[in-house]
This record gives C-alpha cells, sequence and structure tokens, in this order.
C-alpha cells in the first residue's frame, strides 16, 4: 500500500486537491489488479469533509482531535489507520492533516509527504509555514488563477526559498488542472510502498508543551503554573530607558 501525508493550513484546498488528484489516480487504475485508494481525515475542531469522500466513493475514516493537540492526535492514531488501510486491501491511503501549528509537521521519514498551501495567504506565507513546507517532498500551490501571474511567480520563488528540494505544482481546485502532473508522480513512486509505520520516524520533532494550561487550567497569573511547567517567557525590557538605550544600540550596529 502506498501511504501519502497531505498537510497545509486550514482553507488552503487541501480536499479538493486530493479528490481531485483521487479522480486520476482511480481512473488510471480501473480494470483487472485495480488498486483502491482510501482517505484518513484527521481534523482539529470538526469536519465535514469525509461526506465529500464518501460521495465520489472513496472508503474513509474521520477523526477530530477537539481539545488534544492535533499532532500528537495524528501521531497516535496513524498506525491503527495504516493497518485499517490494509485490511480494507487500498493501494493507496491518503492521510489528510488539517491546519495544524506552523511549528510542526504530519510528515514521516520514508513516506511520501506533501504540502497544500494558497496564494491567497499572502506571499510571505511560506516563510511561516515552517517544517509543514520545509520537510515536504511536494508542495501543491492553490489558488494561484485568482491572482496576477508576478504574485504567483513571486509566491513560487517564496516556497522555493523555504524549501529548495521539493517539487513545486500549481493546482486548481475546481477544474483539477495540474492535478494528473501529480497523481502520475505518486503513481509512479515505487518508494510509496509501506508495510506499516511502527517504528518510523516524524520528520520533525513535535511542540514541546507540558504546563498547567495543557491540563485544562484557565486562570492566568504565575500562582497557576505548576513548578514542572515547560514554558518560554517573551522577553521584556524592564524599563523604557534601558528599551531606548538597546534601541539606539541597535540602530548603531545597523549603520
Amino acid at each position: 500500500m502506498k501511504l501519502i501525508t497531505f498537510a497545509g493550513p486550514s482553507g488552503a484546498g487541501k480536499t479538493a486537491a486530493i479528490l481531485k488528484i483521487a479522480e486520476i489516480l482511480r481512473g488510471q487504475s480501473e480494470g483487472a489488479g485495480s488498486k483502491k485508494l482510501g482517505v484518513v481525515k484527521f481534523d482539529c475542531i470538526s469536519t465535514e469533509d469525509d461526506r465529500l469522500y464518501r460521495k465520489q466513493g472513496i472508503p474513509v475514516l474521520s477523526g477530530v482531535s477537539a481539545n488534544l493537540c492535533p499532532d500528537h492526535y495524528f501521531v497516535v492514531n496513524i498506525e491503527a489507520c495504516v493497518a485499517w488501510g490494509r485490511r480494507q486491501g487500498l493501494g493507496f491511503l491518503i492521510s489528510e492533516s488539517a491546519g495544524l501549528c506552523n511549528r510542526c509537521s504530519p510528515h514521516i521519514k520514508g513516506v511520501r509527504a506533501v504540502c497544500v498551501i494558497d496564494c491567497l495567504a499572502g506571499v510571505w506565507a511560506p516563510k511561516k509555514a515552517g517544517p509543514l513546507l520545509m520537510f515536504a517532498d511536494i508542495v501543491i500551490i492553490t489558488k494561484a488563477d485568482i491572482v496576477s501571474q508576478a504574485e504567483r511567480e513571486v509566491f513560487a520563488y517564496r516556497v522555493r526559498q523555504a524549501n529548495r528540494k521539493a517539487a513545486i505544482y500549481f493546482l486548481n481546485g475546481l477544474t483539477g488542472q495540474g492535478a494528473a502532473a501529480i497523481a502520475e508522480r505518486l503513481k509512479a513512486a515505487d518508494d510509496l510502498e509501506v508495510a506499516g509505520v511502527e517504528h518510523k520516524q516524524m520528520r520533525f520533532p513535535l511542540p514541546l508543551a507540558l504546563c498547567s494550561y495543557c491540563m485544562g487550567e484557565t486562570r492566568i497569573g504565575s500562582d497557576y503554573v505548576t513548578a514542572s511547567s515547560i514554558i518560554r517567557k517573551i522577553a521584556i525590557p524592564e524599563t523604557e530607558e534601558v528599551a531606548a538605550k538597546d534601541w539606539a544600540l541597535e540602530d548603531v550596529r545597523n549603520e
């Protein structure tokens, strides 16, 4: 079974991209020995995307992390989802992770990783996407039809600055333009075959965070932060005079 992880910011067009790519992969695999395609959808608050997959006849699992970290939710569940895909006799299993934080990613070593990002997020969005984009094998840029050619080129340039090795594709989630090239690349990649993900490693470690707020605390103040909490404080100058002096020194250095 070929496992592929799709991830990207909420609203970037991941589901639309997957549906267009899946349509081509399933069409190319029709007939004897065809390979079924399935999807596992990880979401944060709620999801309706599983209905879209079922409407297209695609087997789908869906899960909502709710008040849990979505990245940890993904890690502790992906192994069982892969086992489900093998029981279903799938040829392709696509994992779609919604949102996530820009500090981490669901990409796994030895598993093809796709990042979906849209042009409407702004030209600096690729720089802020973090490991989600930096450690992807394929980057799909969506909604390029809404912006100018110059903006598309600048956006693609920013993506290349963030990830110099990934293959970059533009895809129109409405018409499907660009999906064929991506589907062909995924179909031809023999290294996508995996028997399971047990003992595999994430490409980037998950966020380091453990504090009283993780455990449900809602009150604000140092009295409510436990001694065992792993936290990071922002650097704030003690006085405005010190702050002004620091800025003046910085101006001198820049000159």
